[in-house]
């Protein structure tokens, strides 16, 4: 099992900055990707970045504002969120994967952090 706990969320101004934290914990160390997904209000959710095997993959929306990061031990993930735009107003998840050869995958998430962008 891994747990995952964000935290990093907040009201900002349009143009501004965030920095959201995902601490993992538990079974992290066979984990296949790691990344961030997000929700907004009535919308269904959706990728933003994620980290499988070494590379990093972004949403077209967040290409040259989000940096995603982690650290070697998949305990820590970060997400870099700059130039922000009213848009970006959701609730942010971290998520994690597991492959399973000849089973189903794992899938984990965290509990979210509200990002809020005053226009």
């Amino acid at each position: 099992q891994v747990q995952l706990m964000e935290s990093g969320g907040g009201l900002v101004e349009t143009g501004g900055s965030l920095k959201l934290r995902c601490i993992a914990s538990g079974n992290t160390r066979s984990l296949t990707s790691i990344g961030w997904y997000r929700q907004a209000h009535g919308k269904e959710r959706e990728l933003v970045a994620i980290i499988t095997d070494g590379r990093s993959k972004y949403a077209d929306f967040a290409k040259d504002r989000f940096t995603i990061s982690r650290d070697r031990d998949l305990t820590l993930m970060y997400l870099n969120l700059n130039s922000l735009k009213a848009e970006d107003t959701a609730v942010y998840f971290c998520y994690a994967e597991r492959t399973i050869p000849d089973g189903p995958d794992d899938h984990y998430w965290g509990q979210g952090t509200q990002v809020t962008v005053s226009s």
